[in-house]
Protein backbone atom coordinates (compact mmCIF):
# COMPACT_ATOMS: atom_id res chain seq x y z
CA UNK A 1 0.00 0.00 0.00
CA UNK A 2 1.28 3.51 -0.79
CA UNK A 3 2.51 5.62 2.13
CA UNK A 4 -0.27 8.18 1.63
CA UNK A 5 -2.93 5.53 2.10
CA UNK A 6 -1.08 3.94 5.04
CA UNK A 7 -0.98 7.28 6.85
CA UNK A 8 -4.68 7.85 6.18
CA UNK A 9 -5.45 4.38 7.53
CA UNK A 10 -3.18 4.28 10.59
CA UNK A 11 -2.94 7.92 11.72
CA UNK A 12 -5.21 7.46 14.73
CA UNK A 13 -5.04 8.44 18.39
CA UNK A 14 -2.72 6.20 20.37
CA UNK A 15 -0.30 6.07 23.33
CA UNK A 16 3.46 6.64 23.12
CA UNK A 17 4.03 3.57 25.30
CA UNK A 18 6.59 4.94 27.71
CA UNK A 19 4.75 2.60 30.10
CA UNK A 20 2.33 -0.28 29.92
CA UNK A 21 -0.37 -0.08 31.12
CA UNK A 22 -0.40 3.59 30.11
CA UNK A 23 -0.99 6.33 32.70
CA UNK A 24 -4.74 6.91 32.01
CA UNK A 25 -5.35 3.35 33.23
CA UNK A 26 -3.75 3.88 36.64
CA UNK A 27 -6.00 4.35 39.67
CA UNK A 28 -6.15 7.08 42.31
CA UNK A 29 -6.65 4.58 45.12
CA UNK A 30 -4.59 1.55 44.03
CA UNK A 31 -1.69 2.11 46.45
CA UNK A 32 -1.22 4.28 49.52
CA UNK A 33 2.02 5.45 51.13
CA UNK A 34 2.64 2.24 53.07
CA UNK A 35 1.69 -0.16 50.28
CA UNK A 36 3.97 1.57 47.75
CA UNK A 37 6.94 1.65 50.12
CA UNK A 38 6.51 -2.09 50.80
CA UNK A 39 6.66 -2.80 47.07
CA UNK A 40 9.82 -0.69 46.70
CA UNK A 41 11.38 -2.42 49.72
CA UNK A 42 10.69 -5.85 48.26
CA UNK A 43 12.50 -5.08 45.00
CA UNK A 44 15.14 -2.63 46.19
CA UNK A 45 17.84 -4.99 47.50
CA UNK A 46 17.93 -7.19 44.40
CA UNK A 47 18.05 -4.12 42.13
CA UNK A 48 20.60 -2.36 44.33
CA UNK A 49 22.94 -5.37 44.33
CA UNK A 50 22.58 -6.15 40.62
CA UNK A 51 22.25 -2.83 38.80
CA UNK A 52 21.91 -0.11 41.39
CA UNK A 53 18.80 2.08 41.24
CA UNK A 54 17.71 5.06 39.17
CA UNK A 55 16.57 8.50 40.32
CA UNK A 56 14.51 10.95 38.28
CA UNK A 57 14.01 14.46 39.70
CA UNK A 58 11.32 16.67 38.18
CA UNK A 59 12.16 20.38 38.34
CA UNK A 60 8.96 22.00 37.00
CA UNK A 61 9.73 25.71 36.77
CA UNK A 62 10.09 27.70 33.54
CA UNK A 63 10.27 31.47 33.07
CA UNK A 64 7.97 31.38 30.02
CA UNK A 65 5.45 28.94 28.54
CA UNK A 66 6.48 27.03 25.41
CA UNK A 67 3.06 26.60 23.86
CA UNK A 68 3.84 23.23 22.23
CA UNK A 69 4.89 21.69 25.55
CA UNK A 70 3.13 18.68 27.04
CA UNK A 71 5.18 18.54 30.25
CA UNK A 72 4.02 19.42 33.76
CA UNK A 73 5.38 22.94 34.28
CA UNK A 74 4.91 26.03 36.43
CA UNK A 75 5.60 29.41 34.83
CA UNK A 76 7.23 32.02 37.06
CA UNK A 77 10.08 34.52 37.15
CA UNK A 78 10.20 34.33 40.94
CA UNK A 79 13.35 32.39 41.76
CA UNK A 80 12.55 32.37 45.46
CA UNK A 81 10.58 29.19 44.73
CA UNK A 82 13.82 27.25 44.17
CA UNK A 83 14.90 26.60 47.77
CA UNK A 84 11.56 25.42 49.24
CA UNK A 85 10.97 23.14 46.27
CA UNK A 86 14.44 21.62 46.58
CA UNK A 87 13.83 21.02 50.27
CA UNK A 88 10.63 19.13 49.47
CA UNK A 89 12.50 16.88 47.02
CA UNK A 90 15.22 16.21 49.60
CA UNK A 91 12.60 15.39 52.24
CA UNK A 92 10.82 13.03 49.85
CA UNK A 93 14.06 11.14 49.25
CA UNK A 94 14.58 10.91 53.02
CA UNK A 95 11.22 9.12 53.32
CA UNK A 96 12.48 6.47 50.93
CA UNK A 97 15.96 6.17 52.45
CA UNK A 98 14.49 5.65 55.90
CA UNK A 99 12.83 2.46 54.65
CA UNK A 100 15.64 1.04 52.53
CA UNK A 101 17.80 -1.59 54.23
CA UNK A 102 20.98 -0.89 52.29
CA UNK A 103 22.90 2.16 51.22
CA UNK A 104 21.39 3.12 47.83
CA UNK A 105 23.73 2.64 44.89
CA UNK A 106 22.82 5.24 42.26
CA UNK A 107 23.23 3.96 38.71
CA UNK A 108 21.28 6.63 36.86
CA UNK A 109 20.30 10.15 37.90
CA UNK A 110 18.40 12.50 35.64
CA UNK A 111 17.19 16.07 36.12
CA UNK A 112 14.10 16.75 34.00
CA UNK A 113 11.48 19.43 33.75
CA UNK A 114 10.32 22.05 33.25
CA UNK A 115 13.67 23.70 32.93
CA UNK A 116 16.32 22.36 35.33
CA UNK A 117 18.60 25.25 34.38
CA UNK A 118 15.92 27.61 35.76
CA UNK A 119 17.59 26.73 39.08
CA UNK A 120 20.83 28.45 39.98
CA UNK A 121 24.05 26.40 39.87
CA UNK A 122 24.36 26.85 43.63
CA UNK A 123 20.90 25.46 44.29
CA UNK A 124 21.41 22.53 41.91
CA UNK A 125 24.61 21.76 43.77
CA UNK A 126 22.73 21.82 47.09
CA UNK A 127 20.09 19.49 45.67
CA UNK A 128 22.52 16.89 44.30
CA UNK A 129 24.82 16.88 47.33
CA UNK A 130 21.86 16.27 49.63
CA UNK A 131 20.41 13.56 47.40
CA UNK A 132 23.73 11.73 47.25
CA UNK A 133 24.41 12.04 50.96
CA UNK A 134 24.67 8.52 52.45
CA UNK A 135 24.53 6.98 48.94
CA UNK A 136 27.07 5.24 46.73
CA UNK A 137 27.64 6.03 43.07
CA UNK A 138 27.59 2.92 40.86
CA UNK A 139 30.79 2.27 38.91
CA UNK A 140 28.82 2.54 35.64
CA UNK A 141 26.69 5.50 36.71
CA UNK A 142 25.42 8.09 34.27
CA UNK A 143 24.15 11.46 35.49
CA UNK A 144 22.31 13.63 32.99
CA UNK A 145 20.23 16.80 32.85
CA UNK A 146 17.96 18.70 30.48
CA UNK A 147 18.89 22.27 29.65
CA UNK A 148 17.51 25.30 27.86
CA UNK A 149 20.27 26.62 25.56
CA UNK A 150 19.16 30.19 26.24
CA UNK A 151 19.73 30.14 30.01
CA UNK A 152 22.44 27.51 30.53
CA UNK A 153 25.59 29.16 31.83
CA UNK A 154 29.16 27.99 32.07
CA UNK A 155 28.65 27.80 35.84
CA UNK A 156 25.76 25.36 35.35
CA UNK A 157 27.99 23.14 33.23
CA UNK A 158 30.98 23.33 35.60
CA UNK A 159 29.02 22.75 38.81
CA UNK A 160 27.13 19.76 37.42
CA UNK A 161 30.27 18.29 35.83
CA UNK A 162 31.96 18.41 39.23
CA UNK A 163 28.99 16.42 40.57
CA UNK A 164 29.61 13.61 38.03
CA UNK A 165 27.18 14.73 35.31
CA UNK A 166 28.50 13.66 31.92
CA UNK A 167 25.49 13.92 29.61
CA UNK A 168 23.18 16.81 28.83
CA UNK A 169 20.15 17.17 26.63
CA UNK A 170 19.42 20.47 24.90
CA UNK A 171 15.85 21.30 23.95
CA UNK A 172 16.01 22.87 20.48
CA UNK A 173 12.84 21.75 18.64
CA UNK A 174 13.40 23.99 15.58
CA UNK A 175 15.74 26.84 14.58
CA UNK A 176 13.19 28.53 12.30
CA UNK A 177 12.40 31.94 13.88
CA UNK A 178 8.78 31.80 12.64
CA UNK A 179 8.24 28.45 14.36
CA UNK A 180 10.03 29.65 17.48
CA UNK A 181 7.78 32.70 17.63
CA UNK A 182 4.66 30.57 17.18
CA UNK A 183 5.58 28.14 19.97
CA UNK A 184 7.13 30.85 22.20
CA UNK A 185 10.42 28.96 22.41
CA UNK A 186 13.47 31.06 21.68
CA UNK A 187 17.11 30.13 21.37
CA UNK A 188 19.54 30.97 18.62
CA UNK A 189 21.97 28.71 16.84
CA UNK A 190 24.70 30.71 18.59
CA UNK A 191 23.18 29.83 22.00
CA UNK A 192 23.20 26.14 21.16
CA UNK A 193 26.69 26.26 19.72
CA UNK A 194 28.00 28.09 22.80
CA UNK A 195 26.60 25.52 25.24
CA UNK A 196 27.58 22.52 23.09
CA UNK A 197 31.18 23.64 22.60
CA UNK A 198 31.63 24.67 26.23
CA UNK A 199 30.22 21.32 27.44
CA UNK A 200 32.67 19.43 25.23
CA UNK A 201 35.54 21.62 26.39
CA UNK A 202 34.65 20.86 30.02
CA UNK A 203 34.50 17.11 29.34
CA UNK A 204 30.88 16.04 28.84
CA UNK A 205 30.83 12.69 27.03
CA UNK A 206 27.38 12.71 25.41
CA UNK A 207 25.22 15.57 24.19
CA UNK A 208 21.64 15.08 23.02
CA UNK A 209 19.55 17.49 20.95
CA UNK A 210 15.75 17.34 21.08
CA UNK A 211 14.01 18.14 17.79
CA UNK A 212 10.28 18.04 17.02
CA UNK A 213 8.55 17.58 13.67
CA UNK A 214 4.96 18.58 13.05
CA UNK A 215 5.18 21.92 14.87
CA UNK A 216 2.93 24.80 13.78
CA UNK A 217 4.15 26.67 10.69
CA UNK A 218 6.99 24.20 10.19
CA UNK A 219 8.14 23.90 6.57
CA UNK A 220 10.35 21.54 4.56
CA UNK A 221 12.86 24.36 4.04
CA UNK A 222 12.89 25.08 7.77
CA UNK A 223 13.49 21.45 8.68
CA UNK A 224 16.34 21.18 6.19
CA UNK A 225 17.97 24.30 7.66
CA UNK A 226 17.49 23.08 11.24
CA UNK A 227 18.95 19.63 10.57
CA UNK A 228 21.90 21.15 8.66
CA UNK A 229 22.73 23.25 11.70
CA UNK A 230 22.34 20.24 14.00
CA UNK A 231 24.70 18.17 11.85
CA UNK A 232 27.22 21.01 11.95
CA UNK A 233 27.33 20.74 15.76
CA UNK A 234 27.33 16.90 15.63
CA UNK A 235 25.53 15.97 18.89
CA UNK A 236 26.15 12.39 19.95
CA UNK A 237 22.45 11.52 19.93
CA UNK A 238 19.24 13.10 18.71
CA UNK A 239 15.62 12.66 19.76
CA UNK A 240 13.43 13.55 16.78
CA UNK A 241 9.91 13.48 18.16
CA UNK A 242 6.49 13.86 16.63
CA UNK A 243 4.64 16.88 18.01
CA UNK A 244 1.76 15.71 20.20
CA UNK A 245 -1.26 17.96 19.70
CA UNK A 246 -3.46 17.55 22.78
CA UNK A 247 -5.02 20.99 23.44
CA UNK A 248 -7.75 19.39 25.59
CA UNK A 249 -4.96 18.46 28.03
CA UNK A 250 -2.57 21.37 27.41
CA UNK A 251 -4.52 24.63 26.84
CA UNK A 252 -1.33 26.46 25.85
CA UNK A 253 -1.55 24.62 22.54
CA UNK A 254 -4.68 26.63 21.75
CA UNK A 255 -2.47 29.68 21.09
CA UNK A 256 -2.22 28.44 17.50
CA UNK A 257 -4.84 26.72 15.40
CA UNK A 258 -4.93 23.31 13.80
CA UNK A 259 -4.77 25.09 10.45
CA UNK A 260 -1.16 25.99 11.39
CA UNK A 261 -0.16 22.33 11.79
CA UNK A 262 1.37 20.11 9.10
CA UNK A 263 -0.64 16.89 9.20
CA UNK A 264 -0.81 13.45 7.62
CA UNK A 265 1.62 12.81 4.78
CA UNK A 266 2.99 16.37 4.97
CA UNK A 267 3.93 15.87 8.62
CA UNK A 268 5.51 12.50 7.93
CA UNK A 269 7.59 13.92 5.07
CA UNK A 270 9.06 16.47 7.50
CA UNK A 271 10.38 13.52 9.50
CA UNK A 272 11.59 11.59 6.47
CA UNK A 273 13.56 14.60 5.17
CA UNK A 274 15.31 15.03 8.51
CA UNK A 275 15.88 11.29 8.87
CA UNK A 276 17.51 11.03 5.43
CA UNK A 277 19.87 13.89 6.26
CA UNK A 278 20.83 12.36 9.61
CA UNK A 279 21.50 8.93 8.13
CA UNK A 280 23.65 10.46 5.42
CA UNK A 281 25.60 12.30 8.14
CA UNK A 282 26.47 9.01 9.87
CA UNK A 283 23.71 8.75 12.47
CA UNK A 284 22.04 5.39 13.11
CA UNK A 285 18.29 5.11 13.59
CA UNK A 286 17.22 3.74 16.97
CA UNK A 287 13.67 2.76 17.76
CA UNK A 288 10.99 4.97 16.28
CA UNK A 289 12.33 8.49 16.93
CA UNK A 290 15.98 8.46 18.09
CA UNK A 291 19.32 8.64 16.31
CA UNK A 292 22.87 8.22 17.60
CA UNK A 293 26.45 8.14 16.35
CA UNK A 294 28.15 4.75 16.47
CA UNK A 295 30.35 5.64 19.46
CA UNK A 296 27.41 6.69 21.65
CA UNK A 297 26.25 4.38 24.44
CA UNK A 298 22.67 4.48 23.12
CA UNK A 299 23.72 2.93 19.81
CA UNK A 300 25.96 0.39 21.56
CA UNK A 301 23.02 -0.65 23.75
CA UNK A 302 20.80 -0.95 20.67
CA UNK A 303 23.26 -3.21 18.84
CA UNK A 304 23.69 -5.36 21.97
CA UNK A 305 19.92 -5.67 22.57
CA UNK A 306 20.21 -3.76 25.86
CA UNK A 307 18.11 -0.75 24.85
CA UNK A 308 15.34 0.16 27.30
CA UNK A 309 12.42 2.59 27.15
CA UNK A 310 10.81 4.43 30.05
CA UNK A 311 9.22 7.80 30.79
CA UNK A 312 12.31 9.66 29.63
CA UNK A 313 12.35 7.88 26.27
CA UNK A 314 15.09 5.49 25.15
CA UNK A 315 17.97 4.78 27.51
CA UNK A 316 20.96 2.47 27.72
CA UNK A 317 20.57 2.27 31.51
CA UNK A 318 18.16 -0.10 33.22
CA UNK A 319 17.52 -0.93 36.84
CA UNK A 320 14.54 -2.67 38.38
CA UNK A 321 13.82 0.29 40.65
CA UNK A 322 13.37 3.83 39.30
CA UNK A 323 12.30 6.35 41.92
CA UNK A 324 10.79 9.62 40.75
CA UNK A 325 11.12 12.61 43.06
CA UNK A 326 9.25 15.91 42.75
CA UNK A 327 5.85 17.01 41.55
CA UNK A 328 4.18 14.63 39.02
CA UNK A 329 7.27 12.37 38.94
CA UNK A 330 6.73 8.74 38.03
CA UNK A 331 8.34 5.79 39.79
CA UNK A 332 8.63 2.34 38.27
CA UNK A 333 9.42 -1.10 39.66
CA UNK A 334 9.05 -4.39 37.82
CA UNK A 335 5.42 -4.95 38.82
CA UNK A 336 4.06 -1.46 39.62
CA UNK A 337 4.03 2.24 38.74
CA UNK A 338 3.31 5.29 40.87
CA UNK A 339 2.90 8.98 40.01
CA UNK A 340 3.22 11.89 42.45
CA UNK A 341 0.58 14.59 42.83
CA UNK A 342 0.53 16.96 39.87
CA UNK A 343 0.37 20.41 41.50
CA UNK A 344 3.30 21.87 43.39
CA UNK A 345 1.20 22.99 46.35
CA UNK A 346 -0.43 19.58 46.86
CA UNK A 347 2.91 17.80 46.42
CA UNK A 348 4.69 20.01 48.95
CA UNK A 349 1.81 19.75 51.41
CA UNK A 350 1.95 15.95 51.24
CA UNK A 351 5.72 15.79 51.74
CA UNK A 352 5.52 18.27 54.64
CA UNK A 353 3.44 15.63 56.49
CA UNK A 354 6.30 13.14 56.02
CA UNK A 355 4.16 11.13 53.66
CA UNK A 356 4.59 10.36 49.97
CA UNK A 357 2.42 12.56 47.74
CA UNK A 358 0.78 9.81 45.69
CA UNK A 359 -1.61 10.70 42.86
CA UNK A 360 -2.06 7.50 40.82
CA UNK A 361 -0.65 3.98 40.76
CA UNK A 362 -1.13 0.48 39.42
CA UNK A 363 0.00 -3.05 40.26
CA UNK A 364 0.63 -5.10 37.13
CA UNK A 365 -1.09 -8.43 36.60
CA UNK A 366 0.79 -11.34 35.02
CA UNK A 367 -1.02 -10.54 31.75
CA UNK A 368 0.09 -6.88 32.05
CA UNK A 369 3.71 -7.93 32.49
CA UNK A 370 3.56 -10.21 29.48
CA UNK A 371 2.16 -7.46 27.26
CA UNK A 372 4.55 -4.88 28.72
CA UNK A 373 7.49 -7.03 27.60
CA UNK A 374 6.02 -7.40 24.11
CA UNK A 375 5.56 -3.64 23.80
CA UNK A 376 9.08 -2.98 25.13
CA UNK A 377 10.49 -5.40 22.55
CA UNK A 378 8.58 -3.69 19.73
CA UNK A 379 9.78 -0.26 20.84
CA UNK A 380 13.41 -1.22 21.49
CA UNK A 381 14.11 -4.05 19.03
CA UNK A 382 11.34 -3.65 16.43
CA UNK A 383 10.74 -7.37 16.99
CA UNK A 384 8.96 -9.67 19.41
CA UNK A 385 7.83 -13.23 19.95
CA UNK A 386 4.06 -13.55 20.29
CA UNK A 387 3.25 -16.07 23.03
CA UNK A 388 0.75 -18.76 22.10
CA UNK A 389 -1.46 -17.88 25.06
CA UNK A 390 -2.38 -14.44 23.68
CA UNK A 391 -3.07 -15.54 20.13
CA UNK A 392 -6.71 -14.76 19.32
CA UNK A 393 -8.67 -14.66 16.11
CA UNK A 394 -9.11 -10.86 16.09
CA UNK A 395 -5.38 -10.30 16.79
CA UNK A 396 -4.41 -12.73 14.03
CA UNK A 397 -6.65 -10.91 11.57
CA UNK A 398 -5.18 -7.50 12.49
CA UNK A 399 -1.63 -8.82 12.23
CA UNK A 400 -2.41 -10.27 8.83
CA UNK A 401 -3.77 -6.92 7.67
CA UNK A 402 -0.60 -5.13 8.84
CA UNK A 403 1.51 -7.71 7.05
CA UNK A 404 -0.51 -7.19 3.88
CA UNK A 405 0.08 -3.44 4.25
CA UNK A 406 3.85 -3.97 4.48
CA UNK A 407 4.18 -2.73 8.06
CA UNK A 408 5.24 -6.00 9.68
CA UNK A 409 6.64 -9.40 8.74
CA UNK A 410 5.46 -12.58 10.43
CA UNK A 411 7.44 -15.83 10.50
CA UNK A 412 5.74 -18.24 12.84
CA UNK A 413 5.26 -16.34 16.09
CA UNK A 414 8.09 -13.88 15.34
CA UNK A 415 6.81 -10.39 14.53
CA UNK A 416 9.21 -7.87 12.98
CA UNK A 417 8.43 -4.25 12.16
CA UNK A 418 9.80 -3.54 8.69
CA UNK A 419 12.53 -0.90 8.49
CA UNK A 420 10.54 1.46 6.30
CA UNK A 421 7.53 1.20 8.64
CA UNK A 422 9.06 2.12 12.01
CA UNK A 423 6.87 5.23 12.00
CA UNK A 424 3.94 2.88 12.66
CA UNK A 425 5.50 1.28 15.76
CA UNK A 426 2.85 2.77 18.05
CA UNK A 427 0.13 1.22 15.88
CA UNK A 428 1.73 -2.21 16.17
CA UNK A 429 1.99 -1.84 19.95
CA UNK A 430 -1.70 -0.94 20.08
CA UNK A 431 -2.60 -4.44 18.88
CA UNK A 432 -1.37 -5.82 22.22
CA UNK A 433 -2.94 -3.14 24.46
CA UNK A 434 -5.79 -4.68 26.44
CA UNK A 435 -6.81 -1.29 27.88
CA UNK A 436 -6.90 0.70 24.67
CA UNK A 437 -10.68 0.71 24.21
CA UNK A 438 -11.12 2.62 27.49
CA UNK A 439 -9.09 5.71 26.48
CA UNK A 440 -8.97 8.01 23.47
CA UNK A 441 -7.22 11.13 24.87
CA UNK A 442 -3.99 10.55 22.99
CA UNK A 443 -2.10 12.31 20.23
CA UNK A 444 -2.07 10.97 16.66
CA UNK A 445 0.30 8.07 16.03
CA UNK A 446 1.94 9.19 12.78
Amino acid sequence: MEMTHLIEKYNVQGPRYTSYPTVPNWKNDALDHEAWLKIVEQQFIDSNNRNGISLYIHLPYCESLCTYCGCNTRITVNHKVETPYIQSVINEWKIYKKRLKQIPQIKDLHLGGGTPTFFSPKNLQMLILNLLNDCKIHRDAEFSFEAHPGNTTEDHLLVLFDLNFRRLSLGIQDFDPIVQDTINRYQTFEDVKRVTEKAREIGYKSINFDLIFGLPKQTFEGIVDTVKKVIELKPDRIAYYSYAHVPWLKPGQRKFTEADLPVGETKRKLYEIGKKMLLEAGYKEIGMDHFALEHDALYVAYTNNRLHRNFMGYTDKYSQVLIGLGVSSISEVENAYMQNLKTIEAYQAGISKKSLAIYKSIILTEADKLRKNIILDLNCKSKTEIPENIQRKDLTQKLQQMENDGIISLIGNTLTINDQAKGFTRNVCMLFDEYLHANTNFSKTV
